[in-house]
């Protein structure tokens, strides 16, 4: 079985990229555009900056393009959010008081794209593959 799990990793990679990818563009088009039941943001102000990494961020996370230097600014943004918005909130580190897991599983996982990079199925390994083929 942990073969043919193994086997899935570049699939597992790269849906991970995407469907993160998709959620955080989401959460960029709520606070630009007020879409998805959003309102919209100020755009010279924190929150409008933070919709202009998410949005912007989030789409090349999806299309998987200069995916390890947008994934590690997001991921400093993820992390900023949680020290910033959600650490004073519950007046406590602990994210289940504070409620930013969500905010602390986007950090991680951007973290590891930006270790990892976009994946086989990404716009970065399809040129990739143009440029070893010829």
């Amino acid at each position: 079985m942990t073969e043919m799990l193994g086997r899935l990793e570049p699939v597992a990679h790269n849906a991970l990229r995407i469907v993160i990818g998709f959620l955080f563009w989401s959460h960029g088009a709520q606070k630009l555009f007020g879409w998805l039941g959003g309102e919209p943001v100020e755009l010279m102000s924190r929150f409008g900056v933070a919709g202009v990494l998410e949005f912007f961020g989030g789409a090349l996370i999806v299309l998987g393009l200069f995916t390890q230097p947008v994934a590690f600014v997001l991921s400093g943004e993820m992390a900023v959010a949680y020290f910033w918005m959600h650490v004073p909130r519950g007046d406590s580190l602990w994210p289940w008081v504070n409620r930013g897991e969500v905010a602390a599983v986007y950090c991680f996982v951007f973290l590891f794209l930006a270790a990892s990079g976009g994946g086989s199925f990404s716009l970065e390994g399809l040129m990739k593959r143009k440029t070893t083929d010829h």
